[in-house]
């Protein structure tokens, strides 16, 4: 029996199409279709081996796609075919378009597979939001 008192609130479970520029908190199940390592850089000798490792993967669900930026441990839970939990995501502007990221407050984890085709048509990582700076007089 849930504690309302507790604060704790079950998810929302979101899907890909519904994702906003600026918007964060979301909590979507998401397959990954492909997954590209973009930097890989630090030591990997030594006991401090501190390795910094960004990959971009395209993931998405029945809805659409969108490209997750992948830091570090995160890269590794995220192999193609994977059905992977987002939970706390944001989106990030990058270079106009929309990509989705977990920051050190959300979490990436590994999931049952699911059972949804990925709607590898609508794309939303492609299209381009202008910034648009509005003036109140």
């Amino acid at each position: 029996m849930a504690d309302s008192k507790s604060g704790l609130r079950k998810p929302v479970f979101i899907k890909v199409d519904q994702l906003r520029p600026g918007t964060s908190g979301h909590t979507l199940t998401v397959k990954v279709v492909n997954a590209k390592m973009v930097m890989q850089r630090g030591r990997s000798d030594g006991p401090q081996s501190r390795q910094m490792q960004i990959a971009e993967c395209l993931v998405g669900d029945e809805t659409g796609m969108i490209i997750f930026t992948a830091r570090n441990d995160q890269v590794d839970t995220m192999t193609e075919g994977a059905t992977v939990i987002l939970r706390n995501a944001k989106i990030d502007m990058f270079k106009g378009s929309m990509r989705l990221a977990v920051d050190k407050w959300g979490r990436v984890e590994l999931t049952e597979p699911a059972s949804f085709t990925v709607k590898e048509d609508n794309n939303l990582s492609l299209i381009e939001y202008e910034l648009v700076n509005v003036v109140v007089e």
